[in-house]
């Protein structure tokens, strides 16, 4: 990390925070072996800016992984760039445009990833709602208030690609599932193809769900999409939690992937607790006299989720060959 000369009060900082992410045993990647993947909704990030010590307790949390879906990344990007400059030369970042109408919320999706484990393989879209024609026009029945954004990256010698997505808030669960599983059912039919890039899919964002085995989980997960093992009962560390917001009653924030994935997740992951307690926000924020509302505003509402894949193929990928060969 390269926070460089900073202040006392942001070097005491630092080190209260090194604890808090020390205390959510985040297990180290290898290089060739493994890497950690996380989802962060960094609450308006680019809409409210960040305090300087917030930019650099960010790059901090970030930095503990290899690649990472950002969600509620607003239009301005100005906070991004002091961030990339905190993490250093080897990181890079993939990102969406913004929608402008009260839906899009202005927000963008980003993949940030660090190139010395993880390569963009060139593959970055926007998902679009299913059209059928009406009239002239090729018109959604349904459409995705924030269009999930998708990615294809590498990592050793595996091939994967990566969907994040921040699905809509609101009164209606009846319409938030719906895009739930108009997503399912986009996924089941694109990753049917034979021409889709790559079959190995993981699908990570805020899905607004509150419980897993709800409604709206089951409507996400009805075409095959699976929980890693590891996230099933969700931890800091060896602390179960409830969910992935301050309160950890809610389990906004998902990794999931599809079956071909199953055998790469191992028994790492959980979420990281940055904020503790109210009583402990000064330790980050000395004299700001920060509520909870406004501490969110500077890091987030949101914990990190976090879930850590093999990439080690070679072995499987002989085991294979010479099982092809044997049929034969």
């Amino acid at each position: 990390m390269h926070h460089g000369d900073v202040s006392p009060e942001i070097a005491k900082g630092l080190l209260a925070l090194k604890k808090r992410l020390a205390a959510a045993k985040i297990a180290s990647s290898r290089l060739d072996e493994t890497i950690n993947l996380a989802v962060w909704n960094i609450r308006e990030f680019g809409k409210v800016h960040r305090t300087i010590p917030a930019i650099h307790y960010i790059a901090e949390i970030l930095g503990q992984f290899d690649l990472i879906a950002m969600v509620e990344l607003r239009k301005d990007l100005s906070d991004l760039g002091k961030v990339l400059w905190f993490l250093g030369p080897t990181w890079d970042v993939v990102y969406s445009d913004w929608i402008d109408d009260p839906g899009g919320n202005d927000e963008r999706v980003a993949f940030l990833f660090d190139r010395r484990a993880v390569t963009f393989n060139g593959l970055a879209a926007e998902i679009d709602a299913p059209r059928t024609a009406k009239a002239k026009e090729y018109l959604a029945e349904l459409s995705f208030w924030r269009a999930p954004y998708m990615a294809s990256f590498r990592s050793g010698n595996f091939d994967f690609i990566l969907i994040a997505t921040h699905t809509r808030w609101g009164d209606s669960i009846e319409a938030r599932r719906a895009e739930l599983q108009l997503l399912a059912d986009w996924i089941d039919t694109r990753f049917a193809s034979d021409f889709v890039e790559d079959h190995d899919l993981v699908v990570m964002g805020d899905f607004n769900i509150p419980k897993l085995d709800d409604t709206l989980f089951k409507a996400l997960t009805s075409r095959g999409l699976m929980i890693p093992e590891c996230l099933r009962i969700l931890k800091v560390g060896d602390r179960v939690i409830g969910g992935s917001n301050l309160g950890a009653d809610a389990r906004y924030d998902q990794i999931l992937h599809l079956p071909t994935m199953k055998s790469r997740f191992n028994n790492n992951g959980g979420a990281v607790d940055f904020w503790i307690s109210d009583a402990r926000i000064d330790e980050l924020f000395p004299g700001s006299n920060y509520s909870r509302d406004k501490f969110t505003f500077q890091l987030s509402d949101h914990f990190p989720v976090w879930a850590q894949i093999n990439i080690d193929i070679d072995g499987p990928r002989l085991t294979q060959i010479v099982q092809d060969a044997k049929n034969k």
